[in-house]
């Protein structure tokens, strides 16, 4: 059997909210930017990523938690609003379209 006839495995993350391996088309991609968690859907901003389902439950899980400044390896606590603003547009757009 060739290479090319193999299926490609598909690269898995662990959700810092639910500690849940997914697929990593399944997650959002978090970068800090100065204080601010960032969301980053397309994978392509620079620096170290954290991942999370794109869901208000598993973001409010690391917020308790305090999983993005241990998982991003930030010196203090980080501001998710723009963070939360995005899930939940995210969230809005999914239920609409059900």
């Amino acid at each position: 059997m060739s290479d090319r006839t193999r299926a490609r495995a598909c690269p898995e993350r662990t959700c810092v909210g639910c500690r849940e391996r997914a697929a990593k088309v399944e997650l959002l991609r978090i970068v800090a930017i100065e204080d601010a968690c960032v969301p980053d859907p397309r994978g392509t901003l620079p620096g170290r990523g954290a991942y999370v389902h794109p869901a208000p439950v598993c973001l409010d899980q690391a917020v308790r938690r305090r999983a993005f400044p241990r998982a991003l390896r930030a010196p203090g606590p980080l501001d998710v609003k723009a963070l939360r603003r995005y899930v939940e547009q995210a969230e809005g757009c999914r239920t609409a379209a059900r």
